[in-house]
């Protein structure tokens, strides 16, 4: 029961903490061999779109995609539609200025409409965002200059959630934001040492020669660039490239956002020809220790969570400080109850530390749910609009 326990507290920190401070250590005697950035660099460039049913917000993401600092002769804007029921009209406005729609019948999901977009699409690259996601002006340009490396085969940008859903004190949002804050930095410090694990639907773009049509149930910001690095090319972070996004802050809708995410990613993992070769370090080097680290055993914190804390109930027995870690546990466990009811049912001011401690517990169940969705064999290929 010791060896449990110890174990599991040893996996715990080990993910939020030891693989942390591993990525600085290395960090500090990794030298920086992209160089040779050439700001002048302006290929023709494809911006794909994804929306459903987002009648609500997009006439401003195609405003703000048509104001970006770029030149307008060398871009295109493609929205796909994955069968919306609401009204496409709004994109077919803009169509006499460069906007092209492209609707998808059936409900086949966004990896499969994102599959249909590239084929159409005329860029040598190819930018990937969500119909919710603001871009900064000069977005486009800070990511395309780094492709000006020929090494360079994927370039992910910043994400940013907007100051008035933090203000709003409602729980996920700050939660989010301290752990995207904490992300941003994990980010940075994977694209200097190796490669980045995975970008985000906001804010990526990929080279076309370089796109692998992906299956449906596949996560396609998670496995594109992992079939890139696979081909020898670098996955680089661009923290100046921000794009700007606000969440729901309904819990329910944060629990099920994280549920899909790790559902579809484990799928894409598992049915990936290579899945076993990818954790082979004398193959891929450091990117498998991150893959490992970042991403596999992340989704086992509830996992974790769960045995340090009923082997600690066998361990009462053996001492203080076993008692002195039940208690903390219990501690944080109120807390995480109290973010959960001053979110839910008290207005105004909450206390952060609860509502940090609430979404890393609710985010810790959805990853373990999950996973379970995958041993049941549910998939997950849509997705739902909650403006």
């Amino acid at each position: 029961m010791i060896y449990l326990f110890v174990i599991s507290l040893f996996f715990l920190f080990y993910i939020y903490f030891g693989y942390y401070f591993l990525l600085l250590l290395i960090n500090l005697f990794k030298k920086n061999d992209l160089k040779n950035v050439q700001k002048n660099y302006l290929p023709f460039i494809s911006i794909i779109i994804a929306s459903y049913n987002e009648e609500k917000i997009i006439a401003d993401k195609i405003k703000n995609t048509m104001t970006l600092n770029y030149p307008k002769d060398k871009l295109e804007i493609i929205i796909f539609s994955d069968a919306s029921t609401d009204r496409n009209e709004i994109v077919k406005e803009y169509q006499d200025r460069g906007v092209t729609l492209l609707r998808i019948e059936g409900r086949r999901g966004k990896t499969y409409c994102q599959n249909e977009a590239v084929g159409m699409a005329k860029g040598e690259i190819i930018f990937f965002s969500d119909a919710n996601g603001i871009y900064r002006k000069d977005s486009i340009g800070k990511i395309i200059r780094n492709f000006s490396q020929p090494e360079v085969g994927c370039v992910v940008g910043e994400l940013q959630y907007i100051d008035k859903a933090i203000s709003e004190n409602g729980v996920d949002e700050v939660g989010e934001n301290i752990y995207w804050k904490y992300e941003t930095s994990i980010k940075k410090l994977e694209s200097k040492v190796s490669s980045l694990i995975g970008a985000n639907g906001a804010i990526y773009a990929i080279r076309k020669e370089l796109y692998v049509p992906l299956p449906d149930y596949a996560i396609s910001d998670f496995i594109e660039p992992i079939e890139i690095f696979k081909k020898g090319y670098k996955v680089i972070y661009e923290p100046e490239a921000i794009a700007y996004e606000s969440l729901s802050n309904d819990p329910i809708e944060i629990y099920r956002r994280r549920v899909r995410i790790v559902t579809r990613t484990v799928y894409s993992l598992l049915f990936d020809k290579s899945f076993f070769d990818l954790f082979n370090p004398f193959k891929y080097g450091f990117f498998s220790i991150q893959l490992f680290s970042h991403k596999i055993l992340r989704w086992f914190t509830g996992l974790f969570m769960m045995l340090i804390f009923f082997t600690n109930i066998f361990l009462l027995k053996e001492g203080l400080i076993y008692h002195t870690l039940f208690l903390f546990q219990i501690l944080f466990y109120l807390l995480a109850i109290f973010g959960f009811i001053s979110e839910t049912y008290i207005t105004g001011k909450t206390l952060k530390l609860a509502c940090i401690i609430f979404y890393f517990c609710l985010s810790s169940i959805a990853m373990l749910a999950g996973i379970i969705n995958v041993i049941l064999g549910n998939e997950i290929i849509t997705w739902e609009t909650n403006r």
